[in-house]
């Protein structure tokens, strides 16, 4: 499969048309971007880490019932995806307080739910994306109500699934993010990415952060740390 006409770039991925229109090709790239792109880097080996493990987690959320816009990974950085209507809510499961709620909250980073937790904030780089609620994107008619649930519900079972294979890993899920996007029939499906970008990955023996807080804090070890949350991926994914 050729990579045709680049219809979008965004901060870590480019997006390339196909001969087959229900069908694009995603190009994972090395840049990082922080804070709503205010801080901004290159992390080497990124694209072709988030490419693959984002690809080995959507083939085992597919053997779970979810499904997803992978179809193939064409090399190390390229993969092919259904084309989708990407739904525009971001949804946030949290296992442990981190990152902006722990500061929205007043609380301590590490404390662990009961429950997980579920936000949504609307996907709009000019507003920052705000949160939102149900009832709100209800008005704003970004998902029908019928989708919202779908969303939610594939979200818990999407975070049941990874947080067993990561404990098995010897790593704590402690929070990620998630897109959903429509296919042309309207079926709601796992897309974007799931990797170091968008998930919150500690030792579970230590807790050391192996995802891109490393970055984001300036922490150092960043490519390390990739290199070492994939080592752990692909080490368990070939027993």
């Amino acid at each position: 499969m050729e990579k045709g006409k680049l219809l979008y770039e965004g901060k870590a991925k480019k997006v390339f048309e196909t001969e087959n229109p229900e069908l694009l090709i995603v190009s994972y790239k090395d840049d990082a971007t922080a804070f709503n792109g205010l801080k901004k880097g290159t992390i080497q080996g990124k694209g072709v880490i988030n490419n693959r493990m984002s690809n080995a987690l959507m083939r085992l959320l597919a053997s779970k019932g979810i499904p997803t816009h992978f179809v193939e990974e064409l090399s190390e950085r390229d993969t092919l995806v259904k084309k989708v209507q990407i739904v525009p809510l971001e949804v946030i499961i949290r296992n442990i307080s981190a990152g902006s709620f722990a500061k929205h909250y007043g609380v301590e980073e590490g404390i662990v739910f009961d429950k997980p937790t579920i936000e949504f904030s609307y996907k709009n780089d000019e507003l920052g994306d705000p949160l939102l609620n149900d009832y709100h994107a209800l008005a704003l008619k970004l998902a029908t109500p019928e989708e919202i649930d779908t969303i939610k519900d594939y979200s818990f079972r999407i975070n049941e699934a990874l947080k067993e294979f990561w404990l098995s890993c010897g790593v704590t899920l402690v929070d990620f993010k998630l897109e959903f996007g429509r296919l042309a029939d309207g079926t709601i499906v796992l897309a974007d990415e799931i990797s170091p970008d968008t998930c919150r990955l500690w030792d579970s023996a230590t807790g050391k952060k192996l995802d891109k807080d490393r970055f984001r804090r300036d922490l150092g070890g960043v490519e390390d740390a990739y290199q070492e949350i994939m080592g752990r991926l692909e080490e368990h994914m070939g027993k």
